[in-house]
C-alpha cells in the first residue's frame, strides 16, 4: 500500500515546446505491422509479435503489491494533444484526470530543461460532484517528447504525493519500422531529461543531461546466445552533464554533489557520476529493441547508481545519417543525506539521432 504525503507543495518546472507533429500519437498501442515475427529482448508489456517492419510500443511493467515497485505501470491511456498543448493519462488516483476530469496542462515555472521536452501538471483540485467542495489532488508530472520526424516518442508520469514511490508509469514507442546494418559502427546523440522521486519522502526533482549511444554492429560475432545476428550488436551508452532541479525549477546540482560527498567519507565527490550502459552480447534483437543494465561509479570504483535501460530503434540505420533511437533509463541510488535517507529513483527518457 502506498501512503500519501500531506501538504506537498505543487510547484512546477516548465519545459519549452516540443518539436514534431504531436497530435494524439500515444492514444492507441502501436501495431506490430507486417513481416516475420522475431524474438524480442524486452521484458516489458506492449506490442505483441513485433516485427522489424512495424511500429512498437512498450510500457512500464506493473509492480507487485507489498513490494517497493507497487504503483509502477499503473499509468495507461497516454494521450498528447499538440493542438491544445495538453496531456491526459488514465489509471492514476487523485490526479484529476479520470473522465470527465481535467487535462494536464503545461507547467508555467520559468525554469527550463532541454527545449524538445515538455512537462505537464495535474489540476490542483477537483470539485466534489455533489457539493462542489474542492478536493486537493496529488502531485503528478508528465514528461513528454517526440522526435522531429515524429517517428519516436516517450512519456513518463511520476508522483510526488506519496512517502514511497507512489503511482505512475512510462511509455516509449516507434511509429514505423527499422533497418539494421550488419557491420560497422555508428554514434548517436541527443538530449536526456527525467523525473526523480524517492522511496522515503514525497516531492519530485527533475534532471537533464546529454545522451550518447554507440553501436558496434556485429561486434560480438559468434558470442551471443541466440545467434539471431542482431544479438551480436554491442551497445554502449552514457548520460553525461546531468543537472538536477528542485520542484520550483532551481538548479540544486551543487547541493546534491555536496550531499553525496557527505555520504561518501572515503572519497571526495566533485561531480555527478556518469550513468553508463553495461556492455555485453544479447542486448538487441532483430526488431531493433534493446534492453540492458545501467550503472554509475564514484572515482574509487564503488557503485553509485544501478538500474535498467529500455530502447527501440527506428528508421534506416544502414543509411550514413539515418535512424533514431528512443528509450527510457530507470536507475536508483541509496542515500543518507538526500530524500530523508531513502532511495532515489531517476526515470529518464531520451531520443538520439546520428551525428
Amino acid at each position: 500500500m502506498n501512503i500519501r504525503t500531506a501538504g506537498v507543495a505543487i510547484t512546477v518546472l516548465a519545459l519549452a515546446s516540443c518539436g514534431g507533429s504531436g497530435g494524439n500519437p500515444l492514444q492507441t498501442a502501436a501495431s506490430s505491422g507486417g513481416g516475420t515475427t522475431t524474438p524480442t529482448t524486452t521484458i516489458l508489456p506492449g506490442t505483441q509479435n513485433p516485427t522489424p517492419g512495424g511500429a512498437i510500443q512498450r510500457l512500464e511493467a506493473k509492480g507487485t503489491a507489498g513490494q517497493t515497485d507497487y504503483g509502477n505501470g499503473f499509468a495507461n491511456g497516454f494521450t498528447h494533444d499538440a493542438t491544445n498543448d495538453t496531456f491526459t493519462v488514465q489509471g492514476l488516483p487523485f490526479d484529476g484526470n479520470q473522465p470527465p476530469g481535467t487535462v494536464f496542462t503545461r507547467s508555467t515555472s520559468p525554469a527550463s530543461l532541454a527545449t524538445n521536452f515538455a512537462l505537464y501538471e495535474q489540476p490542483a483540485a477537483v470539485p466534489d460532484f455533489g457539493t462542489n467542495t474542492p478536493i486537493t489532488q496529488d502531485m503528478y508530472r508528465a514528461l513528454y517528447a517526440v522526435s522531429a520526424s515524429g517517428n519516436t516518442e516517450f512519456a513518463i508520469v511520476r508522483t510526488g504525493g506519496y512517502a514511497d514511490y507512489g503511482f505512475g508509469g512510462f511509455l516509449y514507442q516507434r511509429n514505423n519500422g527499422v533497418t539494421l546494418p550488419t557491420s560497422g559502427q555508428a554514434t548517436y546523440t541527443g538530449d536526456y531529461a527525467g523525473i526523480q522521486d524517492a522511496n522515503g519522502s514525497g516531492g519530485l526533482r527533475y534532471v537533464d543531461g546529454t545522451m550518447s549511444i554507440d553501436i558496434d554492429y556485429g561486434g560480438f560475432s559468434g558470442n551471443c546466445a541466440s545467434g539471431s545476428g542482431a544479438c551480436e550488436n554491442a551497445v554502449s551508452g552514457t548520460v553525461t552533464n546531468r543537472r538536477i532541479f528542485d520542484s520550483s525549477g532551481t538548479d540544486i546540482t551543487a547541493s546534491v554533489i555536496t550531499a553525496l560527498d557527505t555520504d561518501n567519507t572515503s572519497i571526495t565527490v566533485t561531480q555527478l557520476p556518469v550513468l553508463q550502459f553495461k556492455i555485453g552480447p544479447d542486448v538487441m534483437d532483430a526488431n531493433g529493441e534493446i534492453t540492458g543494465e545501467v550503472h554509475s561509479t564514484f572515482s574509487d570504483g564503488s557503485q553509485f547508481e544501478s538500474g535498467k535501460y529500455y530502447a527501440v530503434m527506428s528508421g534506416d540505420h544502414s543509411s550514413p545519417t539515418g535512424g533514431e533511437i528512443v528509450g527510457i533509463v530507470v536507475s536508483e541510488f541509496s542515500t543518507t543525506s538526500i530524500a530523508n535517507g531513502g532511495t532515489v529513483r531517476e526515470t529518464g527518457g531520451f531520443i538520439v539521432t546520428r551525428n
